[in-house]
């Protein structure tokens, strides 16, 4: 059984609330090398026994889980859990540059062009990206990494208020909304869904 919320974000990243023990066995399903839990609270023995026996690395940034409309949601730890999601954590994968050349032909005249582009490093992958319900910290880091993939606001916010429903918080959308993609952009992001 999925855990609730659970969906695909992307090939390779997937989204849900808090797994239990009933979920075990549909995310070993997934072949999970990797989960992001957005929650401060300790990882419970008995996921954290889920881990380890699956050979999966944990990356855990404590956000506590805001209801205050003013109460802002730490910047600084979704971007570095956008950084584990494009598998770029304190290193640069230079395997992850691809080189192309083109011939383009003008009039009669042959230009060589040499192109170079960047996939995302997807050593994480396949990785599970969650909070306690799947709703607002989840929401948050999908919205912003929709940002990066160049969805327009409207997107965003319509997946994010698919999960969050009736809870869905302005101040969550805010935050998305004026979250700067401009430092993460020079990221390799190469996703199923991204046309560059």
């Amino acid at each position: 059984m999925p855990p609730l919320n659970f969906a695909m974000v992307d090939s390779g990243i997937f989204r849900s609330g808090f797994p239990d023990t009933a979920n075990f066995a549909f995310l070993q399903t997934l072949g999970l090398r990797s989960i992001i839990c957005l929650c401060p609270e300790p990882y419970p023995e008995a996921n954290a026994q889920f881990v380890d026996s699956n050979g999966i690395q944990l990356f855990q940034f404590g956000m506590e889980s805001y209801k205050e409309p003013f109460v802002n949601i730490p910047e600084d730890t979704i971007r570095e859990a956008l950084k584990v999601v494009l598998g770029m954590l304190n290193t640069f994968n230079t395997s992850a540059l691809c080189f192309c050349q083109c011939i383009v032909r003008v009039g009669g005249f042959a230009y060589s062009l040499f192109i170079i582009t960047c996939n995302a490093d997807v050593k994480n992958h396949p990785i599970l990206i969650h909070c306690k319900r799947g709703k607002h910290r989840t929401g948050c880091l999908v919205g912003c990494l929709r940002k990066l993939q160049r969805w327009c606001l409207s997107s965003v916010f319509d997946e994010y208020q698919r999960f969050a429903a009736a809870k869905a918080r302005v101040s969550d959308q805010r935050f998305m909304e004026l979250f700067d993609v401009s430092s993460l952009k020079h990221l390799p992001i190469s996703f199923s869904c991204v046309k560059w």
